[in-house]
């Protein structure tokens, strides 16, 4: 069998890739607080200590996005034996995101939150949010996406579960609207196997849709949020934990401190190191060579 030496790039994704002078590092906090107001401000503080941007929570009414037969089935969970208990356990009101806002506030790092049906929506805006979040799950939810382009912020929007049938719908609401929008390559699994990732679709997605285009991960490594980010992402969103042995269903596909440290410092250094294409010896490279280099009398 015969194995390519090696990938030629340009070749595979159809060109040059430009690449975001600063990429915005939206940390995930999601549901991974567990309803603890302390937990919470300690992945805020995680988040601002590693460099990213932004906090993003998710904002459910419980009994608009589940159904009765759902909210009163079995789950064990810290809050009781439903899944009721522990959805509503899970769920932040607006005395606990007061708190969050004020916190993000002395933090000075933004926060969002992905709201699952318009009346979560409508709860958030009174925060001024700099951002909305569409979450995978929503994509194909037509009236809420009008809803959410109608408010006219920048919007991210996650393709995970999609088809470009889906991506296509959305994408032609947001323009409509005239809302500018980036979207999120993400592979919904939770965590996602590395050879389910795909990360071709960053450019894919750019080309298609002439759009900027983002990373949502779900796995447990870096490194395919670096690959984003080098095949064009303008933004990396990516799941915060401060253990990912606590409960709840998103800690496994969560970065820890160090994880987050180590993904923020790299993608910061990105930009300064993908230089302009141009081959020049360089002053300490002259240096160099006078010590070290055969000099042939023709050079």
């Amino acid at each position: 069998m015969n194995y390519a030496s090696h990938i030629d790039l340009e070749t595979l994704i159809g060109g040059p890739v430009p690449l975001a002078r600063h990429v915005t590092v939206i940390g995930e906090i999601g549901i991974n607080h567990n309803g603890d107001l302390a937990i919470t401000k300690k992945l805020i503080e995680l988040a601002k200590q590693s460099g990213c941007d932004a906090v993003k929570f998710q904002k459910r009414t419980v009994d608009t996005v589940y159904s009765p037969e759902v909210l009163a089935g079995s789950r064990e969970s810290p809050w009781g034996t439903t899944q009721r208990e522990q959805k509503e356990g899970l769920e932040f009101g607006r005395a606990e995101y007061d708190v969050i806002d004020r916190y993000c506030r002395e933090m000075d790092i933004q926060w969002s939150a992905s709201a699952w049906d318009i009346e979560s929506l409508e709860f958030l805006k009174p925060y001024d949010l700099p951002f909305n979040k569409v979450a995978s799950a929503m994509l194909t939810h037509v009236p809420f996406l009008e809803a959410v382009a109608a408010d006219g912020k920048l919007t991210y929007i996650s393709t995970g579960m999609s088809r470009y049938r889906d991506i296509d719908r959305a994408v032609t609401v947001f323009r409509a609207a005239e809302c500018p929008f980036v979207l999120m390559h993400c592979v919904a699994e939770y965590p996602a196997p590395v050879d389910h990732l795909n990360m071709q679709m960053v450019h894919k997605l750019a080309q298609r849709f002439q759009c900027p285009v983002g990373y949502s991960g779900h796995e447990v490594s870096i490194t395919p949020s670096i690959m984003a980010v080098m095949l064009g992402a303008v933004a990396i969103e990516r799941h915060i934990t401060l253990d990912r042995a606590m409960y709840g269903s998103d800690q496994a596909a969560s970065l820890e401190r160090r994880g987050l440290e180590l993904l923020v410092q790299y993608i910061r250094t990105i930009p300064d190191a993908w230089g302009d294409g141009e081959k020049r010896v360089l002053p300490g490279e002259q240096e160099a060579a006078e010590k070290l280099r055969y000099w042939d009398a023709a050079d």
